[in-house]
This record gives C-alpha cells, structure tokens and sequence, in this order.
C-alpha cells in the first residue's frame, strides 16, 4: 500500500486547462487534432464553429467548372476531429482577452489558451455598384452559380477582377482564369470569348518575386488571358456592364468575376485585438498576440516578412491555408509545452508550397522558403500532371474521416513528395 499513489481530484481540476479555439476551419482542426494527439483527455479542448459541416475552400474552384459538386467537397466536421475534443455549434459574438473570456451563442466561456482561426470574411459591398449579377468562385454558393452561368455563355468578354489586397490564396485568381478559360474551350467556343485578369499588385503572385510572376504571366499569355497589372478597381457599373479603374479608361465586360474584399471578421475588428488594418499582429515565431496565451493563426493574422524585393516596400506573409496548417502545428506544440511548464520556443518556419492548376487536368508547382532573406526563395516547377494528381490527392486527404484512410493519402503523399524531392509536410 506504501507505493500506491493517491489521486486528489481538486489537485486534478486545479491543474486542468481549458484551450479554446476559435474557428473550424484548417487553423482550428489541425490544431485541436495536435492537441489532442498529446494532452486529449487531460485538459479541455473545446472548438467553437458556427458551421456544423465543413467545406474544402480550394475545390470551390473545381465546383466552378463542373469537376465537383456540393456534396463532394463537403463533410461533418465532427469527423475531421480526434478524440477528446468538444464542440460547439456557435457564433463567437465577443473576445475579452483581459477576462480570459469569449462570449459564443448564449453562453461564456473561459479559458487558459485561447487560438483565434476565425479566416477572413469576405465583404462584396465594399464594391461600389455590386450587386448579385457579379460573380465570384470565392464561396461554394457563388461557385456553382458560377458553373450555371459559364454553362450558359456563349462568347464574350469575361473579365477577373482582383478587388483589392490583401485576399485569400495568391494563385487562386490566376488558376481561376486559366480554368474558366479549359472550361470554354471544352466547350468549343474558346475562339469568341475574350479573357481578361486585372489586379491591383504589379505582377503575378508578387510576393514570389519577378522570375516566378513572368514565369505565370508568360503561363497565361499561352492561354491567351490578357493580363492588366496595377489596375486599382473604383466601381462597377452592373448596367452598362462597365469597369472603372484608377482614373483609366472604361472596360466593357458581358461576364464579371471578382475576388471581394476581404477583412477580418466582425468579432475581431470590435476586440482590441487588431492593428490599424484590422488585422491581429503576431509574433512571426510563435504566432502570440499582445496578450499571453493567447494566439491568432491562419489569415485573421498579420505576419511581415523579414525579406522584401524592393527595399522600401515590405511584405506580408500570403494568407493559405498551407501556412494556417504549419501555423497551428507551431502553437500546439507551444501550448503543449507551456501546460507541460517549459518554455514555448517551436517556431514557426514558412516553408510554402502550392499547386496552381492550369487546366487540362495539369497544374504547377510552386515553393520555397518565404522567411528567406534578402528577399523570399520560391521556385515554380514546371507544368505537369503529378501536380495535379498531387492536389487531387491532397484535397481526398484533408475531406477523409480521422483513421485508416487519412493516414493513407498522408502516407502516400508524404512518399510521392519523397521520390520527386519535394518536401511536403503534412
């Protein structure tokens, strides 16, 4: 009887902690899974989502163009979670970090780690002259309205328009334009449709540098997309069906489609959580906010980069879901450590990858390490289809059940990434 240890249930709740994480999306399911995985079931891990499915973002772009339906890119997201990881279906209506509390449907909740992956919200009316005859493939809903409308389309001048910065997916808009145009040109009328791309940054995916954006300008110019750089959207004339940019003269349109603007959510900017743009600075390393334990991941977050291409013009970490991903691994590991009484220190590495699909069932592929200095080291590998495959792959293993299958398309990626000596992490 002398060696037999003597639980003290006060002692036990005394020293459990409560990590509340805000948001169900990429951010917040890889972090209660890590959590879970080490400290499930001896603390309490509690995620607040409003949505009780859980969509897959960068399929909205196969929704578009007929590769996907609804039903396809979207599951429970109660079967994306492990173990020992409560639930709750509800809208976060306030953070008060002084009072280690959130406010969430009608109840409260506090805690001793608090992770914010609440996204960015889009916000169409930002654009003067929107209204619902402007499309967009940045929701589910705008993206199969998309699909209705491109099936319907007979010729003309298809514009994509980049509202305004700073949006979800860098590659997103390019690999948008270039699907709308295999989709025409499957469907035989590629010769009467005129495809146009206007953005308000200097070049493609400009945080990669110069060679990488002319090597996905030179892409598009293949395809016969116009690219019209540092065009600053001022309004929309859904009547005349005209564009107005910076001063410029009109462009004509018959089909519109836009990236919104993005800003983070209504919850964050009434915190005193954000800067001056709205979004939550965080340490680069830790992803910390100003207030301790408490972190903020994934595109609500403002992240600069160390390096830059022009010496007065400093850069911003892309909002992806490949950082959001890593991010949350870091703060895990973080959280697990500081419970455990030892020091935080897992850093946060934005080692970045992404497949740009170009139709045709091929795609490219683009990574690199974006903290590198002087400036971000990203390289593009040619077009191919083992991209594409890689991205199919990718998207059937974050929409698997936790178990058996998951564990198969991470292995099997991980291997593939391996052999054509790409380092994926999963």
């Amino acid at each position: 009887m002398e060696n037999e240890t003597i639980r003290n249930p006060k002692h036990e709740l005394d020293t459990m902690k409560t990590i509340l994480i805000l948001g169900g999306g990429v951010g917040g399911i890889v972090t209660a899974n890590e959590l879970s995985s080490s400290i499930g079931g001896e603390h309490n891990i509690v995620l607040i989502e409003k949505n009780k499915e859980h969509t897959f973002a960068p399929s909205y772009l196969w929704l578009m163009n007929g590769y996907r339906n609804k039903k396809q890119i979207c599951v429970p997201l109660k079967s994306l979670l492990k173990k020992n990881i409560e639930v709750v279906n509800a809208n976060v209506s306030e953070i008060v970090p002084d009072e280690h509390k959130v406010k969430a449907g009608e109840k409260e909740y506090h805690y001793d780690f608090l992770v914010i992956a609440l996204g960015a919200d889009l916000a169409p009316e930002k654009i003067q002259g929107w209204d619902h005859s402007i499309h967009t493939f940045y929701t589910m809903e705008g993206a199969v309205k998309l699909h209705e409308t491109l099936k319907n389309t007979s010729g003309g001048k298809v514009a994509l328009v980049i509202s305004s910065m700073p949006y979800k997916c860098p590659g997103a808009p390019q690999e948008g334009a270039m699907l709308v145009e295999d989709f025409l040109k499957s469907k035989g009328i590629r010769d009467k449709v005129e495809i146009s791309l206007f953005t308000p940054e200097p070049q493609p995916l400009p945080v990669a540098g110069p060679e990488l954006g002319n090597a996905v300008k030179s892409i598009l110019d293949q395809k016969e997309i116009r690219f019209h750089p540092s065009m600053f959207l001022e309004s929309v004339d859904t009547k005349s069906k005209q564009l107005f940019f910076n001063g410029k003269e009109p462009f004509e349109y018959d089909l519109l489609i836009v990236i919104p603007p993005h800003q983070s959510p209504d919850v964050i900017r009434k915190s005193d959580l954000t800067n001056a743009n709205g979004w939550i600075d965080v340490n680069p390393q830790t992803l910390e906010t100003k207030h301790e334990n408490v972190f903020a991941i994934g595109d609500v977050a403002s992240i600069p980069l160390p390096g830059r291409w022009i010496h007065d013009k400093p850069l911003l970490l892309p909002k992806a879901g490949v950082f959001t991903h890593l991010q949350a691994v870091v703060v895990a590991k973080n959280i697990i450590r500081k419970i455990k009484g030892e020091k935080g220190d897992e850093k946060f590495c934005a080692d970045g990858y992404c497949m740009l699909e170009a139709g045709e069932d091929l795609a490219g592929f683009a990574f690199g390490d974006f903290f590198g200095e002087p400036h971000p080291q990203v390289q593009l590998k040619q077009i191919g289809k083992k991209w594409h495959i890689g991205k199919v792959l990718f998207e059937k293993l974050w929409l698997s059940p936790v178990g058996f299958k998951k564990t198969f398309y991470k292995n099997l990626l991980q291997i593939g990434g391996k052999l054509i000596g790409i380092p994926v992490k999963l």
